[in-house]
């Protein structure tokens, strides 16, 4: 009877969890249950503890400053209380991890079988056979490119499936995903989601999803908890949850959802505009080619949409449809090869950097994520008015006031940095500095992509007020349709650098013509139709999806043990070059030369060899640096470096870094030379 409780009751269970950095606490009381097969999503804003209460699972706090107390119990085994050497084989084997950023959780100097080959090292396999099946199994095309392939030759969502397999390659019982789609488009997010789904079913695996889109949530978790500061203020089944919720923040939470409230802001899009006037933005015609290794790319194909003062304007697509280098277009930085471009009467083509300053003070960019796009040592006030001191126009100090009024900002916060501010002041501050110009045109990348539900809507409601007070012109880029419905009034969806559709924004998307925008509408509508499906459910007394336990056997990935690469620590080691004869033609410095390299994920450095740090090279003494920087400035060579060629005939490179100036020499070296 016990065995059979431990096999269909609680695979982990978190109770009384306290979790402290230093003295400062970010969890507190936090319990839930995840059942054998059972999917449970938390959810909250940024800073409410989700991807702090995964860690604590996974035991990956930093060490000296994390510190978690309570019971966090999995397979009936208490984890906080084990020591590392026992808990180690379960992390990786028994709990798999989905990171958030897949290109920040892998090496880009190494192949994805090299890095994927450690994880399968470390179950007992040698051979790629096993890395390959796996990589087949999450969907991914021509596995063996995959695998012979380095991470920035791969997209987002294939980097993230090559994740997903390293995960599920040991078939552990429960897979924590941290925000697994958050930076990729919608078609992509259902591509994964599907996956993850499927592998949940098939497999019998448990999900612990971290998310605060609550449209994912609504469709794929089977349970909620909701938190805010650490602290639980809402869970239970994700029907009840969004039927009928009981906590003022999770109604708020509910109320944000653009999904679930289309025509929230109806009477801001609908005021009156005036008719007859010239389009505010002109785009006939452009085209535009870059050259990627050698071959031609075509970004922009024949490209043409007008806007309407006063209106919004959205470009909707994949990554790679040509909507960035479209807004570099508009925006004077790049010229296109045919085409024109035209902004409140100006043409922007064809045009020098120094005649564009008039064009730039009425045409301005808010963009993507305000964590980066802020220099985080200036203030605020510096930040807004650096635009100011550049056209030196009014009334500096009044108009940067103006702005943070516009915008909902305090004047208290004109001598705080960016680091001391939350994502969606940071969003503001980064509105209020296009803001203070008074453009004619703003352009908005993606402007809430990297903010919570709830912040997403005070940006949106703060743009639409300025819209409809100012009259300004919005060219909108965003991949979420639900806001696009919200926001924009006209919509050009774009494929591979052309226009596949356009026109009102309810014509499009509710009746969309093109495959590729059904495509788009289909994986958006499944995902906020899932927030409507699980409140009737509630209403009518339906109960939830019946998720039967499916045949394991069913995705063929035999049981193996071992660590995923994406869990494991990279090291930094020393890989020392051998001691050689120096020959007649090299430098005498290189005679005992030990050149050390930074590797990452490379085996133990030997005994005896130095590391030499993240740069992968000698430190460099400052007085020998200095007189080797004389030497060439005085055009001689920094150090004995003798003549390239000497009678050589091989055409080989070589190259040698000198020890005084920080620069490396070339010369050729013969048969058997270097």
């Amino acid at each position: 009877m016990a065995a059979q409780d431990r096999l269909t009751g609680d695979l982990l269970r978190v109770d009384g969890l306290h979790v402290s950095y230093g003295d400062n606490q970010v969890v507190t009381d936090v319990g839930f249950s995840v059942r054998r097969g059972e999917s449970l999503a938390l959810i909250g804003e940024s800073g409410s503890g989700k991807s702090t209460i995964a860690r604590s699972v996974l035991r990956l706090l930093p060490r000296g400053s994390g510190r978690a107390t309570g019971t966090v119990e999995f397979e009936g085994q208490d984890i906080l209380s084990l020591p590392e050497r026992r808990f180690r084989p379960l992390r990786g084997r028994r709990i798999g991890f989905v990171p958030q950023d897949p290109g920040n959780s892998l090496n880009p100097v190494r192949t994805i079988g090299v890095q994927a080959q450690e994880a399968a090292a470390l179950i007992g396999e040698k051979g790629p056979e096993l890395v390959l099946e796996t990589f087949d199994q999450v969907g991914l095309d021509n596995p063996r490119r995959v695998y012979d392939s380095y991470p920035h030759q791969l997209s987002g969502g294939m980097l993230q499936r090559v994740l997903i397999g390293l995960t599920v390659l040991p078939r552990p019982s429960l897979i924590v995903a941290d925000e697994p789609t958050s930076a990729l488009d919608v078609t992509i997010q259902k591509r994964i989601l599907d996956l993850l789904s499927r592998l949940r079913q098939d497999l019998d695996i448990s999900l612990l999803l971290i998310t605060h889109d609550l449209a994912i949530a609504a469709e794929r978790a089977d349970s909620l908890v909701v938190l805010k500061d650490g602290v639980v203020h809402e869970s239970g089944s994700t029907a009840s949850v969004f039927s009928a919720p009981s906590s003022e923040y999770a109604r708020k939470l509910h109320a944000d959802v653009p999904a679930l409230n289309p025509d929230r802001y109806q009477h801001l899009r609908d005021r009156e505009r005036p008719t007859g006037e010239p389009p505010k933005i002109e785009v006939r015609g452009v085209s535009k080619t870059f050259t990627v290794d050698g071959k031609p790319l075509t970004a922009v194909d024949d490209l043409s949409f007008t806007v309407a003062p006063g209106t919004t304007h959205a470009l909707v697509g994949e990554s790679g449809s040509g909507k960035t280098t479209t807004i570099r277009l508009l925006l004077g930085l790049e010229e296109p090869d045919s085409g024109s471009i035209t902004v409140a009467g100006e043409e922007v083509t064809r045009r020098s950097h120094a005649s564009l300053r008039s064009v730039r003070r009425h045409l301005q960019l808010v963009y993507q994520n305000p964590f980066t796009s802020l220099d985080p040592l200036w203030t605020v006030k510096r930040l807004v008015g650096e635009s100011l001191d550049r056209y030196r126009v009014g009334d500096r100090d009044a108009r940067v006031r103006e702005a943070l009024d516009s915008v909902g900002l305090s004047h208290d916060l004109l001598s705080r940095r960016p680091t001391a501010l939350s994502g969606g002041q940071r969003q503001r501050v980064a509105l209020a500095r296009a803001l203070v110009l008074r453009p004619d045109v703003i352009v908005l990348d993606e402007p809430t992509s990297a903010l919570d539900v709830s912040v997403q809507a005070g940006i949106v409601e703060v743009l639409l007020t300025l819209q409809a007070s100012l009259g300004l012109t919005y060219v909108f880029v965003s991949h979420d349709l639900a806001l696009v419905r919200q926001l924009a009034h006209t919509v050009s969806v774009m494929r591979q650098g052309r226009v596949v559709e356009s026109g009102q924004v309810g014509a499009v998307l509710d009746n969309p013509q093109q495959p590729y925008t059904r495509a788009l509408v289909d994986s958006s509508r499944v995902q906020h139709q899932g927030v409507v499906q699980r409140r009737r459910r509630a209403r009518t007394g339906v109960a939830g999806r019946h998720r039967p336990v499916q045949d394991s056997r069913r995705v063929r990935l035999p049981v193996r043990v071992g660590l995923p690469a994406a869990l494991r620590p990279l090291p930094v080691v020393a890989v020392a070059v051998p001691r050689r004869r120096r020959s007649a033609h090299e430098p005498h410095h290189a005679r005992n030369s030990r050149a050390a390299h930074a590797l990452p994920g490379a085996g133990p450095a030997r005994r005896g060899r130095r590391d030499y740090g993240p740069a992968g090279r000698r430190p460099l003494g400052t007085r020998g640096r200095d007189r080797g920087q004389r030497r060439l400035r005085r055009g001689l060579r920094c150090c004995r470096w003798p003549d390239t060629g000497r009678g050589r005939t091989s055409a080989v490179a070589v190259s040698r870094r000198c020890r005084w100036g920080d620069v490396a020499h070339r010369r050729r070296a013969g048969p058997g030379g270097a």
